[in-house]
């Protein structure tokens, strides 16, 4: 770790305070890890405990269909340093949970997937309803 140094008030100030140095010790930042192919049945504090033998966690997030609320099989760990989150993915990538084999990787940021979502509307070249009254038929 190492001191970073922030000067703390206005150098034109005329109120007659002197400037403030403040002292402030940058932390390393936490590293959220993807943690793949886990069970259907894992919960949040169940991968915790698999996770936090390795050092500090930070927050557990197991992904779930919207909706039916079930386990997408894939989530998140934040580990509290970079030091622990790599140990995390030497340790236990491939290794077993609930007999699977998990895949433990830092996660990539997430990407703009766009908005709105599919809605059934539009025209799709044919007609899937009832009948078309201005059939020849």
């Amino acid at each position: 770790m190492f001191a970073v140094f922030f000067f703390h008030g206005n150098a034109s100030d005329t109120s007659g305070m002197a400037n403030h140095l403040l002292l402030t010790e940058e932390k390393e930042m936490a590293k959220k890890l993807y943690v793949g192919n886990l069970s259907y049945t894992v919960t949040e504090d169940s991968l915790r405990d698999v996770f936090a033998p390795l050092g500090e966690v930070q927050s557990v997030k197991i992904i779930t269909d919207a909706a039916t609320g079930r386990s997408k099989g894939f989530g998140f760990v934040e580990m509290a340093n970079n030091e622990d989150a790599d140990k995390a993915i030497t340790t236990l990538n491939g290794t077993n949970v609930m007999d699977r084999a998990i895949n433990v990787s830092e996660a990539r940021p997430q990407t703009d997937r766009g908005g709105g979502g599919g809605g059934r509307g539009g025209k799709r070249g044919f007609d899937r309803g009832g009948r078309n009254n201005n059939s020849w038929r």
